[in-house]
């Protein structure tokens, strides 16, 4: 009986330890580099620098605000070309969401404020849809992107649009980001977008869910960037696909980092760990993540 008993003092011991922990990670910033070989990249591109963060989540509670507000001075230190935000700026708004949109447009303004071009893509949370089923408030969103450009975000839904290089560009210097709509609001429409975009021009695409991912054709999306999962939140280590997400959620999901195996030939897509919190206010094994790419060349044109 007493080896029972220490047992289970000892992991409810455990228990704490890594509650207390989880509360104390998400103050952690962790900068993933990582290398995105873009076929035709032009050569002023090559060697600059995106960088991608995501899912906020302002207004849950226990918001990782002064985390994301770190983050942010950190890109305004590392200057890259651009920064592209994949969604989820709000979490569940209310009747009004005036209070939260507020909130995201102050935590974004110094990155517009410093110049740095800064693009974004609405994700679930932010038509206030906390399942898949549930009917998006339009108003909401519609609101939200409104706010967001009058700071100098600029929101795409399903829209192309060139990126301006830090360095001196001829015509033919050309990288077309690519922003897709949200998928549980139905508004994800890779088609739309991608028929903005010359075949053969070089392109960076991002989007919220994974899943729109699934729907590009093959050699159209050579780099590709998405958020949502927030890596699973609580994940075991060395099993990357083992987190509570996998065994919560109804859609598949893919935890974080270069997803394999998914998509069509030719596509690559990298799905990042975002800042906030989905449910509870805690992450394990799963720290808030700043993905920074390097741009480099192929030399296969698709």
């Amino acid at each position: 009986m007493k080896k029972i008993k220490y047992f289970l003092l000892g992991l409810l011991g455990l228990i704490a330890a890594l509650l207390i922990y989880g509360l104390i990670e998400p103050y952690f910033i962790d900068i993933e580099p990582q290398v995105a070989v873009i076929p035709g990249l032009p050569a002023a591109w090559l060697g600059q620098r995106i960088a991608v963060i995501g899912d906020w989540q302002v207004g849950m509670w226990l918001a990782n605000t002064p985390t994301i507000r770190r983050i942010v001075a950190q890109l305004v230190k590392e200057r890259p070309s651009a920064v592209l935000i994949v969604g989820d700026f709000i979490y569940k708004a209310g009747d009004d969401p005036s209070a939260e949109i507020n909130q995201a447009i102050e935590l974004v303004r110094p990155l517009t404020a410093a110049g740095i071009p800064t693009y974004a893509v609405l994700g679930n949370h932010d038509y206030g849809m906390k399942s898949k089923h549930a009917s998006p408030e339009v108003a909401q969103a519609t609101k939200l992107a409104a706010s967001l450009e009058t700071v100098g975000v600029q929101m795409l839904q399903n829209q192309a649009v060139t990126l301006a290089s830090s360095t001196k560009l001829d015509e033919q210097a050309v990288l077309y980001l690519v922003g897709i709509g949200s998928h549980w609001a139905e508004q994800d429409k890779p088609q739309v977008a991608l028929a903005q975009v010359p075949d053969t021009a070089p392109r960076f695409v991002m989007m919220h869910h994974p899943e729109s991912f699934a729907e590009f054709p093959a050699n159209t999306a050579p780099v590709a960037v998405a958020g949502h999962t927030h890596g699973g939140q609580i994940r075991l280590p060395f099993t990357p696909e083992w987190s509570w997400l996998t065994f919560t959620k109804e859609d598949e999901v893919h935890a974080d980092g270069w997803i394999y195996g998914y998509g069509q030939p030719g596509n690559h897509l990298y799905v990042n760990r975002g800042i906030g919190f989905s449910i509870i206010p805690i992450r394990i094994n799963c720290p808030p993540e700043i993905t920074l790419f390097t741009l480099r060349q192929s030399d296969k044109s698709t």
